[in-house]
């Protein structure tokens, strides 16, 4: 399962490399590595979504190269061994995107987890937190894409009119149906030909835990009208939020590898 609960991760909080992926929407004046410096889960290692992210382009949270992923998580201390649980502590589950990452950069996705309600719930529930310094031992991480879980603009625009995959969009409605303008300037409004809406929200629970199997099934059902469906790709706005529709869909079809739109509308809105 991609999800482990914050129970599963207090019994084995010294086997795993535990990472919080603490990344907020621009307008909420939040800082994610500021707020892993003040409290965090032991033993965690913050990864920061921004500069871990592709530097030469103006598109937010573009893939690095492959070789760059492997020093960034060299410089982490987590071997291709190692299981991994990343959490975060925001409103768009962005651990989700590192999850992601992990396994397009060839990680054992049987490794790779994220922790079901994130730094919410640890918290909530009373459990140990720090603001002390994790030390870490430099490790030789070497990675490799997994292309065929990423699509591009040019593939996008071909499946328009060849229709080989289905695109879910997990913004909202409103923003989907071009009824309010983008958060990010420069983008107009409007979705995808062909695509569909499927706002991320709608997969969590009011706690930013994911809803059961039984209902995720009915959820993708009512939006696919199929769960059999392994051609899915999923957008957003800048690729992270359809990541956490694409672990809600690999929590009820184990036959599904987590497939993006990497650039989303932050790309493909662009006038």
């Amino acid at each position: 399962m991609s999800l482990v609960e914050t129970d599963w991760l207090q019994k084995n909080i010294n086997s795993v490399k535990i990472i919080d992926c603490s990344w907020h929407m621009p307008q909420s004046q939040r800082n994610g590595l500021e707020e892993y410096k003040k409290n965090h889960i032991p033993n965690s290692i913050f990864f920061d979504l921004d500069n871990n992210s592709k530097k030469n382009t103006d598109l937010p949270h573009m893939l690095v190269e492959a070789s760059n992923w492997g020093q960034i998580v060299s410089d982490m201390g987590i071997t291709k061994n190692d299981k991994i649980v990343i959490y975060d502590n925001s409103d768009v589950v962005s651990s989700c995107r590192c999850w992601f990452n992990f396994i397009y950069f060839g990680h054992d996705p049987k490794l790779v987890h994220v922790l079901n309600g994130g730094f919410r719930k640890w918290k909530n529930e009373k459990r140990d937190i720090t603001n002390n310094k994790t030390n870490i031992q430099i490790s030789k991480y070497e990675s490799y894409e997994i292309k065929e879980l990423v699509k591009d603009k040019k593939l996008i625009d071909q499946n328009i009119y060849e229709k080989n995959f289905q695109v879910i969009d997990a913004r909202n409605k409103d923003r989907f149906e071009g009824k309010v303008p983008e958060p990010r300037k420069g983008l107009r409004s409007g979705h995808i030909k062909n695509s569909l809406c499927l706002p991320f929200n709608e997969c969590l629970n009011k706690d930013k835990t994911f809803k059961s199997p039984n209902e995720l099934k009915t959820i993708f059902k009512d939006c696919l009208k199929s769960n059999d469906d392994k051609n899915i790709v999923f957008s957003c706005g800048s690729g992270v939020t359809a990541c956490v529709l694409a672990l809600a869909y690999s929590l009820i079809n184990d036959k599904y590898h987590p497939c993006i739109y990497d650039g989303s509308w932050a790309e493909y809105g662009l006038n």
